[in-house]
């Protein structure tokens, strides 16, 4: 063996240096088995569409030839999802190769002629990702033609297409004279289409199909199709050593989708489609996200359903923008031709107005329940904002539930929800009760009255105020108990005393009276209900009262809450008379905080 390969070596070094002459190309001594191309072709049949894989960065060939009577030619090539290049040339050789070769079978015919001397033409070129042709006469001296398709971007496909002969191959769709989706109205959720018809849909078996999608247009039904794989491919996480993957959003072809059987019979794709649809699709919350069907049952009227060419794309998401594509569809040849797409943005959704809020403004809100619109909707809401004064950026809202008159709101609820930048700060009903909700951090919040109309109710009020509260560090604190209790040993016929509790911290305590008016011609004393009630309404604050009624104001405080009791004797009443007090914590921030009415007669006889 060692001596064997000495030999090889010692021949073919003599064979270099003594120049020894190869067979020349054509001699059947040259017929090695397992000889590749070194450019191998695919021959371009006539008449039919062929589909080419095309790695990136690597440059395909397709070959063919004309016969002589042949006086006009049509290549069609159309990309799917990426930009290609292409280019048309015509090879003339000198000499034309042999009819038979011994060893013709182990080559390609354009093998051999590239293998002998000849010139080339470039007749035609094309870069971009939309269906391009040329259409033209024959070289008379040419010998085979070359259609060479390359993609730099990424590994995809294109669908080539060769016709001899006058006029059009029919195996493409025409494309009008203004191929552009025009947009006739556009909607909360709904958008309408127009486009001129195709010259083709004279023809049986052509239609058109249209593309919705939240993200962009596609040049073709072939990137259509590709363009979710493509984007589950991307979702995908990233294989150990990949680093980190971007955070993409998952993607889709949207509302109409493109099924792998598009070419089916109309009523049988029909029946697929709706099929799909209830399965699939439901309707989405988020806006980055696909739209959706809300009604499963109502089929979409414009999905590859026949030649009308205007068409209303409904149950879209209220201030989204989509793109929009119309594709002429030969469902004989399985080919399609795109018209320009394009896009629109719906109309946002109804929103109730927001109004702002002034300074320490003392606001009335009223829901009517008896509202036009407000059963169907089921609730009623008002939308408010508000900005706080100073840097510290601090405030205060106090709410209060009242009836309609203000008087008591059993029965009837409303909620109450603030919020700042999308975040929720505090979320709560109201009642009768006094509501403090402390504010700070923002330069502005956002406060949300609802009110639930199942509840009932001719009407409703809600007291509001908001202030903007300098170097505090929380809401005040409130008292206790907002009960008043009267001493009954010393109430007298002119006075009574009254207590109750105050706070730690240093505020003003103001107390109201009302004498009640006698019910008949008895002892005049008891009071009537409703005088009772009127007087003991608890949204009413001291802005609603006489300057009459007012007995005294004092400012009180008290470090120990257990110990923050305060009293005060009011004089100057009348004997056998009914007083109803009321006692209003006055603060500088927010309403005024009202003690439980508390109804006493003086006595009669002293």
């Amino acid at each position: 063996m060692e001596l064997r390969g000495v030999a090889w070596g010692f021949s073919v070094a003599l064979a270099l240096v003594c120049g020894v002459r190869w067979p020349p190309a054509h001699s059947s001594a040259l017929a090695p088995e397992n000889e590749v191309p070194l450019r191998p072709t695919v021959g371009l049949e006539e008449g039919r569409v062929t589909t080419v894989a095309l790695p990136k960065g690597r440059t395909r060939r397709l070959y063919f030839t004309l016969k002589k009577k042949a006086v006009m030619m049509a290549v069609t090539v159309s990309p799917c999802d990426a930009p290609l290049e292409w280019s048309l040339t015509s090879r003339t050789i000198k000499d034309r190769p042999l009819k038979s070769l011994p060893w013709s079978s182990k080559k390609s015919v354009p093998e051999v002629w590239w293998r002998g001397p000849g010139s080339e033409d470039k007749i035609y070129s094309y870069t971009g990702n939309a269906m391009d042709n040329y259409t033209g006469p024959p070289h008379a001296a040419a010998s085979i033609y070359v259609l060479r398709l390359r993609s730099k971007e990424e590994d995809t496909r294109a669908e080539v297409y060769l016709h001899v002969g006058p006029g059009t191959s029919g195996a493409f769709p025409q494309l009008p004279a203004d191929p552009r989706v025009h947009i006739l109205g556009v909607g909360m959720t709904s958008v309408t289409l127009s486009w001129e018809p195709s010259p083709s849909l004279a023809r049986k078996g052509y239609e058109y199909c249209v593309l919705v999608n939240p993200h962009h247009n596609y040049p073709s039904m072939c990137a259509a199709r590709e363009g979710p794989r493509k984007d589950r491919e991307a979702d995908k996480p990233p294989r150990r050593g990949g680093g980190a993957r971007k955070d993409v959003q998952g993607k889709g072809t949207g509302l109409w989708p493109l099924t792998k059987d598009l070419w089916r019979a109309p009523q049988q794709q029909q029946q697929q489609q709706q099929s799909q649809w209830k399965g699939s699709y439901g309707r989405e919350t988020r806006p980055e996200t696909p739209p959706a069907l809300r009604d499963a049952d109502a089929a979409p009227p414009c999905v590859c359903r026949g030649a009308e060419n205007v068409c209303t794309v409904s149950e879209l998401l209220p201030e989204v923008q989509y793109y929009f594509d119309v594709f002429a569809v030969d469902a004989a040849n399985g080919t399609s031709a795109a018209y320009t797409g394009t896009f629109a943005r719906t109309h946002e959704e109804a929103r109730p107005a927001v109004a702002p809020l002034r300074e320490g403004e003392l606001r009335w809100v009223t829901f009517r329940g008896d509202a036009p619109g407000a059963a169907a909707a089921h609730t009623e809401e008002q939308l408010f904002s508000f900005r706080p004064r100073g840097w510290q950026q601090n405030g205060l809202l106090t709410l209060q539930s009242c009836g309609s008159g203000g008087g008591s709101s059993k029965g009837q609820r409303v909620k109450v929800t603030v919020s700042t930048k999308g975040r929720v700060l505090s979320s709560q009903a109201l009642g009768e009760e006094l509501v403090q909700v402390w504010l700070h951090g923002s330069s502005s919040y956002l406060v949300h009255l609802e009110r639930d109309v199942a509840a009932g109710g001719e009407g409703l009020r809600v007291k509001m105020q908001t202030s903007s509260a300098y170097h505090r560090m929380g809401a005040p604190s409130l008292p206790s108990t907002l009960q008043i209790k009267s001493f009954k040993r010393l109430r007298s016929c002119r006075s009574v005393t009254l207590a109750w509790m105050g706070t730690e911290e240093r505020s003003l305590y103001c107390v109201y009276r009302r004498m009640l008016p006698p019910v008949g011609p008895g002892d005049g004393t008891a009071p009537t209900a409703a005088a009772t009630a009127t007087a003991t309404a608890p949204c009413l604050g001291p802005e609603s009262r006489p300057d009459t009624e007012q007995v005294l104001c004092k400012y009180f405080q008290e470090l120990n809450p257990r110990r923050a009791v305060t009293t005060a004797v009011i004089g100057g009443l009348e004997p056998g008379r009914a007083y109803v007090f009321d006692v209003y914590l006055m603060r500088r921030w927010g309403i005024a905080v009202k003690y439980v009415s508390k109804t006493i007669r003086t006595r009669r006889e002293c």
